[in-house]
């Protein structure tokens, strides 16, 4: 059974068409599918629409009439939907709700967004920056930025780069206590590290073959990430820090890399959101901004 509007858009163009095959090719379907739908139409008005016969077929004079009222009423119908799209397209604005790792939103995610509305004026961000997994439902999260594979059927993701790991020292601590040669003398060093809130002990860090070690006596220890990596430039330890924090001071020479034998597998960095339909245009443009600005090597180079 067709529904009224698709019954109309065929009749329509069986009205000006030669017969209905011709309608049937003008609108990529079967012949007995047009044939189906104008049966089922006149069974609805109680009209004979078309003079059929295995030579011709001729509209009626009560189908002419109906082809007229039917045709403005499609335009029309089509006409909301492209002005609804058009619309759509034009207007990319409104609050987007963002969440990331303190590490990556208080730099490149800020920047990144701050690109996108030079384009787009009117819309808003609000970015909540947490380490732990946030609760996108109950936060109402419009996009999120997450370390590791999701694996989620809630969610839309797309992974845009890797991240490496790298245990790290400034210069004036390796003069005073040497470079470690192994994890067993690195133990035995001042080390510094990010707080876990969830469960009140440092992160663990991360080496080759899934081994981890949590740090138990700290030199320092704060809740930023970029507070960890300023405490290992001034010296208080070693530290473990992700490439997009370490790199730029492993290339400038304030940090050196140590130990890089026991350096994790890399970590997929993934730009996600959750399956809603359908999407708003703020949204999608976002999201979309966000893959295509994160898979650039620039943000998240993998070495020194």
């Amino acid at each position: 059974m067709h529904n009224r509007l698709e019954m109309l858009r065929i009749f329509c163009t069986a009205a000006e068409a030669r017969n209905f095959k011709q309608a049937a090719q003008l609108l990529g379907i079967s012949p007995q599918v047009v044939t189906r739908a104008i049966q089922e139409l006149e069974s609805q008005l109680g009209e004979v629409l078309f003079h059929r016969n295995t030579r011709q077929c001729q509209i009626t004079r009560e189908g002419e009439r109906l082809a007229q009222i039917a045709r403005r009423g499609v335009e029309e119908i089509d006409g909301l939907f492209r002005g609804t799209a058009d619309h759509a397209a034009q207007k990319i604005e409104g609050n987007v709700r963002l969440t990331a790792p303190e590490a990556i939103g208080q730099a490149s995610l800020v920047e990144s967004l701050a690109r996108l509305q030079q384009q787009h004026p009117r819309l808003n961000f609000e970015l909540h920056l947490e380490d732990e997994d946030t609760n996108v439902v109950d936060e109402q999260i419009d996009i999120g930025i997450r370390h590791g594979l999701i694996r989620d059927s809630r969610f839309v993701a797309r992974q845009v780069a890797e991240v490496q790991f790298f245990i790290v020292a400034a210069p004036i601590l390796l003069k005073k206590n040497g470079v470690p040669q192994a994890l067993a003398e690195l133990q035995q060093q001042p080390v510094v590290s990010t707080l876990d809130q969830r469960t009140g002990k440092p992160w663990p860090w991360f080496f080759r073959r899934e081994v981890q070690w949590t740090p138990r006596d700290l030199a320092f220890i704060s809740n930023s990430t970029r507070a960890e990596c300023a405490a290992a430039l001034a010296g208080f330890g070693f530290a473990q820090l992700p490439g997009f924090i370490a790199i730029p001071h492993l290339r400038s020479g304030a940090l050196v890399e140590v130990l890089p034998e026991l350096a994790p597998t890399p970590w997929a960095l993934s730009v996600y959101r959750p399956q809603r339909s359908p999407v708003p245009a703020r949204i999608r443009a976002v999201y979309d901004w966000l893959v295509n600005d994160f898979s650039n090597p620039m943000f998240f180079p993998t070495r020194p």
